[in-house]
């Protein structure tokens, strides 16, 4: 039908965008960057030697940003194999081959300046820092070792230019290979699944555990119906090792789950009150809406009337329903409410807030503010700086918060 003014129907535009990639199997399998084809409804692969020829895509995987193309020929096409950049070291020399600006066939050179970069593009940043010149026009392309294997793959920069100012971000090949042989075998990758919410572990938050050092993946909550709960995994539970992989940090484990396959029973190293267990998970499937992230924070909610115990800074009342009404409180959620918080105090730089409460101090439940002084003079005569507290925000969401005593 007409509509108002000119009445005339909005005009499809045709957009391009270029980038790069390489050949994986000479039968025509073509590895880029997802954010490379997006949702292109026509893809074409521009060799060389000049040879173009229409691709479809055989499946693409936008946590990792990798996909995997086809293409056919009559004759088999120039492959690229992948090396180990396990094996790469800060300051080994590197090459990446791409299509900067269009210009293609470019090479540049450098060294890998880092490992493991998170640069919080997604779950499972591990990527391989790089000085060799990377553009727009780049990403989808190798980063080569000596030995002519591909050990990365170009897929960001950072620059305030847009420019190269020699910061470029490659995917590892030890990541990228097996997603890449997933998405060849399904079209689609394939991610074990733990059913934890977990945060990281500071030192304060070590000393509170008695871990010694800080290390590993504290669990802050537990999905009912993830592979995690049968296990015995637990709130408060610090994972430290996972399939025999040390986790050093709480970000390698996500990772590491992640690769595992799923369906496998996997031993889970934690420490639970000082003391290391062994579980043994089976590892379930981790569906597309299923997000890796640490716990959450609440917005501040208006400040009450004085509490009935005041200590770390943060003032503490009982359950009431007018403070369970004033803050929105979720039926079934356990603890003392936060009526006050000291903007100065170490409980206000981690963020506890007016209207959350504290469920455990220590590792053992706390029901009202007297058993929060009882629990603190517990802490101290144990000699323990820092206070480990179980918080929670009105909908029953918890994190551990590590609170200096001093």
């Amino acid at each position: 039908g007409q509509g108002q003014g000119q009445g005339q129907a909005p005009q499809q535009r045709r957009s391009q965008s270029a980038g790069s990639g390489f050949v994986i199997d000479s039968s025509g399998l073509v590895v880029t960057n997802n954010h490379v084809i997006g949702d292109a409804n026509e893809i074409t692969v521009i060799f060389n030697s000049g040879l173009r020829l229409k691709a479809e895509v055989v499946g693409k995987d936008a946590k990792v940003d990798l996909a995997v193309l086809r293409v056919k020929h009559d004759k088999p096409l120039p492959a690229v194999k992948f090396g180990d950049s396990d094996k790469m070291r800060i300051g080994d020399p590197v090459m990446a081959i791409g299509n900067p600006f269009g210009l293609g066939g470019s090479v540049s050179s450098g060294i890998v300046s880092a490992r493991n970069r998170d640069i919080q593009q997604g779950p499972y940043d591990t990527y391989l820092q790089t000085d060799a010149a990377i553009n727009k026009g780049n990403s989808g392309g190798p980063l080569f070792n000596m030995a002519g294997e591909v050990i990365g793959i170009n897929t960001a920069i950072l620059s305030p230019t847009g420019g190269s100012v020699g910061i470029g971000f490659a995917v590892p090949s030890s990541l990228a290979t097996s997603i890449v042989d997933q998405l060849k075998e399904f079209g689609e990758t394939r991610r074990g699944w733990l059913g934890v919410r977990i945060q990281s572990v500071d030192d304060a938050t070590a000393e509170a555990l008695g871990l010694g050092t800080a290390r590993g993946a504290l669990v802050a909550g537990v999905d009912e119906k993830g592979p995690g709960k049968p296990a015995g995994l637990d709130v408060g539970d610090v994972i430290t090792k996972f399939d025999g992989k040390e986790v050093k940090d709480s970000r390698d484990l996500p990772r590491i789950v992640a690769a595992t396959p799923v369906g496998k029973d996997v031993p889970v190293t934690i420490m639970r009150k000082g003391k290391e267990e062994v579980k043994t998970v089976k590892l379930g499937r981790l569906e597309d809406g299923e997000k890796v992230q640490p716990a959450s924070a609440r917005t501040p909610a208006e400040p009450a009337k004085p509490a009935v115990t005041t200590a770390l800074g943060l003032e503490f009342s009982p359950q009431t329903e007018e403070l369970r009404k004033r803050y929105s409180i979720k039926e079934g959620v356990k603890g003392v409410v936060v009526t006050k918080v000291d903007p100065n105090s170490n409980a206000a730089d981690k963020r506890v807030q007016v209207g959350e409460l504290i469920v455990e101090i220590g590792q053992e439940p706390v029901n009202s503010p007297e058993d929060v002084t009882k629990r603190l003079d517990a802490l101290k005569k144990e000699g323990k700086k820092s206070a480990l507290l179980l918080v929670s925000n009105a909908q029953g969401e918890v994190r551990f918060v590590a609170v200096a005593m001093n």
